[in-house]
């Protein structure tokens, strides 16, 4: 039994028991089990942690891309959900939300969309764990308005439970955070809370 807070460290010391076992039963004459415990049950073993360890802990953000595209690839007007990821207000959100999820060794994976349609469908299927989109883009924040000096908001839909908890504990001070199952008007973390309805 292996226990570890870091998945990545508990994956090296299985492989480090692995070999001792290994080692073991070759010193005392069995090689074929020696050969068996190397390739099955240490190899093996840490290929199918490994990969279980690298597509589970990651948080999939989707997004719509700057601009629209047509079935043919050919880009068309500029969606109003558009993001541009070189946006310096977003980059700042993003970089919040990776050191929320660094202690929990979860990556933050951008997952671009042709459409506000297309990002919401595969919100409602699953494919990834949040959206962010500009405000007033969408019917969830279509009566907020942009912070002053014309610096864009976003807002931030969390689909899983336990990354919305994650992430509110953080200090996002440029986004507006809610949990994508709750109807309830959206919790705006470290900025002053708005004070204008937001229809659910």
């Amino acid at each position: 039994l292996v226990l570890q807070k870091n998945p990545y460290h508990a994956l090296v010391v299985r492989g480090i028991l692995g070999a001792i076992a290994a080692l073991v039963y070759a010193v005392f004459g069995a090689a074929d089990v020696a050969l068996t415990e190397a390739l099955v049950g240490t190899m093996l073993a840490i290929t199918l942690y490994a990969v279980a360890v690298r597509s589970s802990l990651m948080m999939r953000l989707g997004i719509v891309d700057v601009t629209e595209r047509d079935p043919d690839n050919r880009a068309i007007t500029p969606s109003r959900a558009a993001i541009d990821l070189n946006e310096p207000q977003f980059q700042s959100m993003l970089a919040t939300v990776r050191d929320r999820l660094t202690p929990y060794h979860i990556r933050l994976e951008i997952v671009p969309y042709v459409s506000l349609q297309a990002l919401e469908h595969a919100l409602v299927e699953k494919e990834i764990h949040a959206v962010c989109l500009p405000y007033g883009c969408d019917s969830v924040t279509r009566s907020a308005i942009a912070e002053p000096h014309g610096v864009p908001a976003y807002h931030l839909r969390v689909r899983v439970q336990r990354l919305y908890e994650i992430v509110q504990s953080g200090g996002i001070s440029e986004a507006t955070l809610q949990w994508a199952a709750s109807p309830a008007k959206p919790t705006t973390i470290g900025t002053e809370p708005n004070t204008q309805e937001v229809p659910s």
